[in-house]
């Protein structure tokens, strides 16, 4: 499926000075889109949208100021909604601040791209809304219970795209990730997810500390098919415009496999240490792609293997 012609397009990206949503910019600049980011720069980083400031405007402000969203909304035809307080460890200590921003935030942005007549939103939902269920591979529909604060959020948010598809006719595309690294994600921090606090590591020759055993696996996914699929679900057609999708490479690894490929890649290094598992953590993740692909048009590009060399090639040259 082709990618849409974004020349001249109105976007708004959320959270776009964020790992995922700067890269958002970065395609939606090149498509030629005028582009505007909103974010309050709490977890996202001026930085890393230096190199655009010449080509985007950029508004600092919060999702919780409905008025603020109603702003950013206006003039634009198309919204990436990718803010939010990310992190299940952050989410269980602090619930009330990770529910706000995320859902009541996300109410506001449907409500302001309602007001504004957007024709599409494109918000970004997560593979932990499948909680408990065992199941693998991870499909649309067979969900469980949520593990997280953070989990709840995000299927909170599916939620209410569902209720306003329902109520004014809008056309909302929810894309769950599942476990997207790349560059610009940061390592430092409580919240730095597993393979920046990896790369990190060993750069500074310490070992990487893992929760649990390691044999936990994940579906990693590299930031370009994220981008991809979020382009991907702004053009498909209005049938297809609806619902969630599941975004992911269609492979697992354990984090053990993952911390011996970072080890390698970094050129050696001790071997991890062990903590206790965390609370809220899913045991094994693991998407279906067949309804991505036949709605979007999605195929990965990258494994978690070609995705890592991607990212040390990206860390190299940033030193």
């Amino acid at each position: 499926m082709p990618l849409p012609e974004l020349d001249g397009v109105g976007v708004l990206i959320t959270g776009g000075a964020g790992f995922i949503g700067s890269h958002l910019a970065d395609a939606a600049v090149a498509g030629g889109a005028r582009v505007r980011v909103f974010d309050n720069l709490v977890t996202g980083r001026r930085e890393n949208l230096a190199h655009l400031a010449d080509e985007i405007e950029l508004i600092e402000d919060d999702l919780r100021d409905v008025d603020a969203c109603r702003r950013a909304c206006e003039g634009v035809e198309l919204v990436f909604h990718q803010a939010a307080l990310g992190s299940v460890p952050r989410s269980l200590k602090d619930p009330a601040s990770s529910l706000a921003v995320n859902v009541s935030g996300t109410a506001n942005v449907f409500t302001a791209a309602r007001d504004a007549g957007c024709r599409r939103v494109v918000y970004a939902s997560s593979s932990s809304v499948y909680g408990d269920s065992p199941e693998l591979p991870k499909q649309v529909g067979v969900e469980g219970e949520p593990l997280s604060p953070y989990a709840l959020s995000k299927k909170m948010n599916e939620d209410l795209a569902r209720v306003f598809q329902r109520c004014f006719d809008m056309e909302l595309v929810g894309l769950r990730y599942f476990n997207v690294f790349g560059p610009r994600q940061r390592h430092d921090g409580p919240y730095a997810a597993v393979i920046p606090r990896f790369f990190a590591a060993y750069a500074e020759g310490q070992a990487p500390l893992i929760y649990g055993d390691g044999e936990q696996s994940r579906d990693f996914t590299f930031v370009a098919d994220a981008v991809r699929a979020n382009l991907l679900a702004a053009g498909t057609a209005s049938a297809s415009a609806h619902g969630a999708y599941n975004v992911a490479s269609g492979r697992r690894a354990t984090v053990n496999e993952l911390a011996a490929l970072i080890r390698r890649l970094s050129g050696g290094g001790p071997e991890p240490n062990h903590a206790p598992p965390r609370s809220g953590d899913v045991r094994h993740s693991l998407a279906d792609l067949a309804a991505t692909t036949a709605g979007l048009g999605y195929l990965p590009d990258f494994d978690v293997e070609s995705g890592l060399a991607k990212l040390a090639e990206s860390l190299r040259l940033a030193e």
